[in-house]
C-alpha cells in the first residue's frame, strides 16, 4: 500500500512539472522491426501525448538472449524514428526498466504487450514499475513476431531444411508461429486516412519492400523529399516471388503483412495494394503522380509478363554493390519490335513523360544482406528461438500453477 501511495504522489508530481502532458515509455529489441512493433507503440500512444521509446544496445540484447539481433543497433534505432507515433527515441535503455528510467524522462507509466519478457536469469523486465504501478499493458499481435520471422527465413532456403536441425521446435502462445489476420479495422488504425493537399506534388515508388528495413526507410525519405505527398505500391506475393532473390523462397511476409508494415512509418501517405509490375499512364492520371521515383542503386528488372525467354536469374555487381536480383539478358529475337524488346521498362511511361528520378539513399543494405544474416548463423537462431520460446512456457506454466494455488485457497477457505 505504501508503494503505491508513493507512485500516486510521484505520477501527480510529474503531471505537474509535464503542465498537464502525459508522457508513456516503452521499451523492447525490436529486432526485424515489424507491424507488431509499431502497433505496439501506437497503442501506447493512445494512452498519452508523448511517446519516448527506449531501444536496447546490441550487447544488452546479447547478454539477456544468447545471441546479438538481426538489425543492429543503429538500424533499430533509425526505423523506430520513423514511425509515426513515436516523439523521441532512447539510445540504449536499460533492459530491465526501472523506475529511475521513467522519472529521468518524466514518464508517469511504462506500456507493454501482454506477453512475456524476461531477463537472462528469468526475471521479469517490468516487475519493478508493476509493482510500483506505473504499468500499462496493451495488447500483443496476433500473428506476427520476431521469433517466427527468423522462423521464416530459416526455412526460405530451401537447399537447407530447417526441419532436420537438431534442436526441436517449441512453440509458445506469445511468439510461436500464427497465422495473422488482416482486417479493415487494423489497416484503417494504421493508415493515414488522407487525400493529397491543393496543388500538392505527388511522389509515387513501387517494389516488394519485404522485412521492411533501414535501407527502405532511407530510400522512402529521400524520394519524399522530392514532393508533398508519398504513394508506396506493393506488389502482390506473385510479382514478388518471381523477382525474387536466387534460391530464396520469397517474399517473406505476406502481401498483407508488408502493407501493415510499410503503413506504419510517418514518410509514407497512400498504399496502392497489389501494384502493379509496369507503370501505366492510366495509374499516373489516376493518382495525380508528378514523380515516380527508383533507387539509383537498385537495379531495374523487366516485367515479369512480357520476358518470355528471358535468362533472368543471377546475382551480379551493379554500381560497386551486390545486388540479388533477377537478371535480364536480351530477348530472343521474336520478342523484339523495331529493334526493341516488347514493353522492356517497367518504368518506360514515366520516363517518357520527363518524370521519372533515381535517387540516392545513402543506404545500400538490401533485404538480401538480412537473409543472409540469418542464414549464415543458422544454428545459433535456431537455438535462440528454441530458449526463448522454451523460457517462456515455464513462466507461463509458473504463472498458471500460482492461479491454480490461489484458486485451491479460496476454496478451501469456503
Amino acid at each position: 500500500m505504501d508503494k503505491m501511495d508513493t507512485s500516486n504522489e510521484m505520477m501527480t508530481m510529474d503531471s505537474n512539472n509535464n503542465n498537464g502532458v502525459t508522457k508513456i515509455w516503452c521499451d523492447g529489441c525490436y529486432d526485424i522491426t515489424h507491424f507488431g512493433h509499431s502497433n505496439n507503440l501506437r497503442q501506447a500512444k493512445e494512452l498519452g501525448d508523448v511517446l519516448i521509446v527506449g531501444v536496447h544496445s546490441d550487447a544488452e540484447i546479447e547478454k539477456n538472449k544468447g545471441s546479438r539481433p538481426v538489425f543492429t543497433e543503429e538500424e533499430r534505432y533509425a526505423l523506430i524514428r520513423g514511425i509515426k507515433w513515436v516523439d523521441q527515441v532512447i539510445e540504449n535503455a536499460p533492459y530491465c526498466t526501472t523506475l529511475e528510467t521513467l522519472d529521468k524522462y518524466e514518464c508517469q507509466f511504462c506500456a507493454h504487450g501482454n506477453d512475456i519478457t524476461t531477463t537472462d536469469a528469468g526475471v521479469d523486465t517490468y516487475q519493478m514499475v508493476k509493482d510500483a504501478g506505473r504499468y500499462k499493458e496493451v495488447d500483443r499481435t496476433q500473428g506476427v513476431s520476431t521469433t517466427d520471422l527468423v522462423k521464416r527465413i530459416l526455412k526460405s532456403d530451401p537447399t537447407k531444411n530447417s526441419d532436420n536441425s537438431t534442436v526441436p521446435e517449441i512453440i509458445s502462445p506469445y511468439t510461436g508461429s500464427t497465422q495473422f489476420l488482416a482486417t479493415t479495422r487494423k489497416l484503417k488504425q494504421f493508415a493515414a486516412m488522407k487525400d493529397p493537399p491543393p496543388n500538392a506534388r505527388v511522389v509515387y515508388v513501387a517494389g516488394t519492400f519485404d522485412l521492411f528495413h533501414p535501407g527502405h526507410l532511407a530510400f522512402l525519405e529521400a524520394a519524399r523529399a522530392l514532393g508533398d505527398f508519398l504513394i508506396v505500391g506493393l506488389y502482390d506475393d506473385t510479382i514478388s516471388a518471381r523477382t525474387s532473390p536466387t534460391g530464396i523462397q520469397f517474399p517473406i511476409m505476406t502481401l498483407l503483412e508488408r502493407v501493415q508494415n510499410i503503413l506504419g512509418y510517418r514518410v509514407v501517405d497512400e498504399v496502392v495494394i497489389g501494384a502493379p509490375f509496369t507503370i501505366s499512364r492510366d495509374l499516373l492520371d489516376h493518382l495525380q503522380v508528378a514523380v515516380v521515383a527508383h533507387g539509383i542503386e537498385t537495379q531495374i528488372l523487366p516485367d515479369p509478363d512480357t520476358r518470355k525467354g528471358l535468362d533472368f536469374r543471377g546475382c551480379y555487381t551493379h554500381k560497386n554493390t551486390k545486388i540479388y536480383v533477377e537478371k535480364a539478358t536480351v530477348p530472343p529475337i521474336s520478342n523484339l519490335l523495331d529493334g526493341r524488346p516488347q514493353n522492356p521498362d517497367p518504368y518506360e511511361v514515366p520516363k517518357s513523360l520527363g518524370i521519372f528520378a533515381e535517387v540516392d539513399s545513402g543506404s545500400t543494405l538490401v533485404t538480401r544482406d538480412l537473409l543472409d544474416r540469418v542464414l549464415a548463423n543458422r544454428a545459433v537462431y535456431e537455438k535462440r528461438n528454441a530458449d526463448k520460446e522454451r523460457k517462456e512456457l515455464a513462466r507461463l506454466h509458473a504463472d498458471l500453477g500460482k492461479q491454480e494455488q490461489i484458486m485451491a485457497n479460496m476454496q478451501a477457505e469456503d
